[in-house]
């Protein structure tokens, strides 16, 4: 693995941790990690991105790692954490960037590429589509959708519950959530009919070795990103769908316009959670190219590496050349 420069910036009231490689004069690609993951997750892209000249950034988002994680869930609101990135761009002189991001990292890159129309020039979402702003909050349609089964977002809700289960044992939730959300799964196990009252890690599965994806040293360093903080800070970023959407309602007609690639596992279950999303994309994202990856699950830049790299370099090399 190259060698990384790591440097702590003071951007929009929180320090950011921040890790970079490549030549000064590539063009810059940011990548933004989703839950519960970590910069580190990135591993499988960086030398390629590296070999086709770009200077890669790797954020670890506010709550994770190095960076600052507030306790107030109301700092971890959408446009927040956007601005945490926008303010990082400023502070490194950065006019022009693409954006490639996975999980929760996808909802920030896609309201990037609305605020920032002329900075942001690509960007690949990851799992995550861009299908407008919802007629009301997720959480208000997920309550009567869910008010006698279990949703892990709703779950969430409540502050401390989660963090309870999840912290108890560090290794066990990561392990959990790595298997029952990847290809190694039927697609909706993750999502598997639970009563109301259940938790998070009821009936997921762990193999007993880690997934061939997902090396001892890369599993260290998720391990690394919240060991003695837990997760909290993760969590407040699903404590904020009523925040976030009355905040973009500004942006409620706005287009993506760049160009974007969305790539989604054909074993992911955000497929099915999101699937009415997946079909009013294309109204919202008119220049977009998407691909379904097969045998993958949700962590698709760790399980199918290499037709991931190939997706990205093609694309940003025809719309964002280094």
């Amino acid at each position: 693995m190259h060698g990384f420069d790591h440097q702590l910036l003071e951007v929009n009231g929180i320090t950011l941790s921040l890790y970079s490689a490549g030549p000064a004069q590539g063009a810059p690609v940011w990548l933004l990690h989703g839950f519960p993951e970590c910069w580190y997750s990135w591993r499988h892209q960086v030398a390629p991105l590296l070999a086709a000249g770009y200077r890669v950034f790797l954020p670890e988002m506010r709550g994770y790692g190095q960076t600052s994680a507030p306790r107030e869930p109301e700092a971890y609101a959408l446009f927040t954490i956007g601005d945490d990135i926008r303010a990082a761009w400023d502070a490194l002189g950065q006019q022009q960037v693409a954006l490639i991001a996975h999980d929760w990292g996808a909802p920030v890159a896609w309201q990037l590429a609305l605020r920032e129309p002329q900075r942001v020039q690509a960007l690949v979402a990851m799992a995550v589509p861009y299908g407008g702003r919802p007629k009301l909050p997720a959480t208000t349609i997920m309550r009567k959708l869910y008010a006698e089964r279990f949703n892990y977002i709703l779950y969430f809700q409540d502050i401390g519950v989660a963090e309870a289960e999840m912290d108890a044992d560090i290794d066990r939730t990561l392990r959990l959530m790595l298997h029952s959300l990847s290809g190694a799964v039927a697609k909706d196990f993750f999502v598997q009919e639970k009563p109301v009252n259940a938790r998070l890690l009821d009936g997921l599965q762990a193999s007993a070795e880690l997934p061939a994806w997902c090396e001892p040293q890369a599993f260290a360093q998720y391990r690394a990103t919240f060991a003695g903080r837990g997760f909290y800070g993760a969590l407040n970023w699903y404590r904020n769908f009523e925040r976030n959407w009355a905040q973009s309602e500004g942006l409620a007609e706005a287009k993506v316009e760049q160009p974007a690639l969305f790539l989604l596992g054909d074993k992911d279950p955000v497929g099915t959670l999101e699937a009415y999303t997946l079909q009013q994309m294309p109204h919202w994202v008119p220049r977009l190219e998407q691909h379904l990856i097969a045998d993958c699950g949700h962590w698709l830049q760790s399980e199918q590496a290499e037709v991931v790299n190939k997706h990205l370099l093609g694309f940003l090399a025809r719309h964002y050349p280094a």
